[in-house]
């Protein structure tokens, strides 16, 4: 037995229409509920991300990867959107272009492009 794929990743947020406009704006499409709702599924390749209401969050989690096919343009259109990236898009020794982001809630994420001859 192996774990085949990783099908979602579900972050906790307390603001659901900030971050699904947030998500929206880095090239996130809906599958399932938006700005009212207490649960929204975008779609995220082959998996999704989820995102769940709470009230409060709790602190201390780590970081969702996601690949896209421009890192350069998904951090373009996140410049152009008023978002504010941690730092620009860059090449990384482990075979990646990536960059990362803080979402409404804080949570750390990371857009990146494999390299060519790279590991992935």
């Amino acid at each position: 037995m192996r774990i085949e794929r990783l099908s979602a990743v579900t972050l906790f947020v307390t603001d659901m229409a900030q971050s699904c406009a947030f998500y929206r704006t880095l090239g996130f499409a809906l599958k399932f509920g938006g700005e009212e709702a207490g649960f929204t599924s975008f779609y995220a390749g082959e998996g999704f991300l989820n995102l769940a209401r709470a009230k409060t969050l709790n602190t201390g989690w780590g970081r969702a990867i996601f690949h896209v096919d421009d890192v350069d343009a998904v951090h373009a259109t996140a410049l152009a959107a008023g978002l504010t990236p941690d730092f620009a898009p860059r090449d990384a020794e482990w075979g990646e272009r990536y960059f990362h982001i803080q979402d409404p809630d804080g949570h750390e994420l990371s857009f990146a492009t494999p390299l060519p001859g790279g590991p992935y």
